[in-house]
């Protein structure tokens, strides 16, 4: 699987950053659960934060209370914090951008964004999100990337994005990120719908998957991976229990597996076509 910078593995150090926003971008928690496990595994250490009170309506977005390691209760506020880390053996420095999609002035909330990747001397702009869809939980979690970047398309060897309708923070960061020239990317994972709600650790293990193959590092994800396990376990259990649910299931899997197969593709038709061509031509 290609990765982001093949000319950069014998050259100097690379820095990529990976933005996730809670909310309407984020089924599952699935793509800020994905940065946060990098936070961790990483040790990135926060540089900066956006001013809460600028962007965000209270009365939507509520802070919460909550005791500090001191005992002492303290208020957390909504809040957009960055961080920096270095991935271990490799030239690659990543900024973890994690907060909550913001209320108001999301123009001047992705300005600031993007004027820090200026000043840090971002490399590339890599937006991760999660999307409730019409997949079954017992397959293979699709994750879908895609550029506005030529370059990008022509290096992942992926496409631009074709739809058109209401967007997410997400999609402003991109356009935003694309505008002052910084290679931008998005990467989404498909959670299935009837098991939407937080964790989804089957989508968050996807993304990092994906992760670890566009960056080319590698991931600790064993623990996760069996989260992911009992995860779809559970969902197993809870849906036979339900016949409607059960075979709902059933018909998303067919309607997967049909997608998947060989013959299904534009590729394999396009070849069926020739010979039915050829074959005709003797005739």
């Amino acid at each position: 699987m290609p990765g982001l910078f093949p000319e950069t593995e014998t050259g100097g150090r690379v820095t990529v950053m990976l933005a996730a926003f809670e909310g309407w971008n984020d089924a599952g928690e699935a793509a800020s659960d994905a940065l946060k496990f990098l936070g961790t595994q990483w040790g990135g250490e926060k540089i900066s934060t956006i001013d809460a009170d600028e962007f965000y309506d209270f009365q939507f977005t509520r802070p919460v209370i909550r005791r500090n390691s001191s005992g002492l209760r303290r208020i957390k506020w909504p809040t957009t914090r960055i961080s920096k880390a270095s991935v271990p053996e490799s030239n690659l420095d990543v900024i973890l951008v994690h907060g909550v999609e913001p209320s108001y002035k999301w123009r001047g909330y992705t300005a600031e964004l993007v004027g820090m990747a200026k000043e840090l001397d971002v490399d590339c702009l890599v937006l991760v999100g999660a999307l409730l869809a019409d997949v079954p939980h017992t397959r293979p979690i699709p994750v879908t990337v895609s550029s506005d970047d030529d370059l990008i398309r022509e290096s992942l060897n992926v496409e631009a994005s074709t739809y058109e309708g209401p967007i997410g923070i997400v999609g402003v960061l991109a356009e935003v990120g694309q505008l002052a020239d910084i290679p931008t990317l998005s990467m989404w994972a498909a959670v299935p719908h009837y098991v939407g709600q937080s964790p989804s650790p089957k989508a968050q293990l996807a993304l990092l998957n994906r992760l670890e193959e566009l960056l080319r590092v590698g991931l600790d994800t064993q623990a996760l991976a069996e989260e992911a396990e009992a995860w779809e376990r559970g969902v197993d259990e809870l849906s036979t229990e339900d016949p409607e649910v059960a075979a709902y299931v059933r018909q998303l899997e067919e309607a997967k597996d049909t997608a998947d197969l060989p013959e299904a593709s534009g590729e394999s038709i396009a070849r069926e076509f020739e010979r039915y061509l050829k074959k005709r031509r003797k005739d």
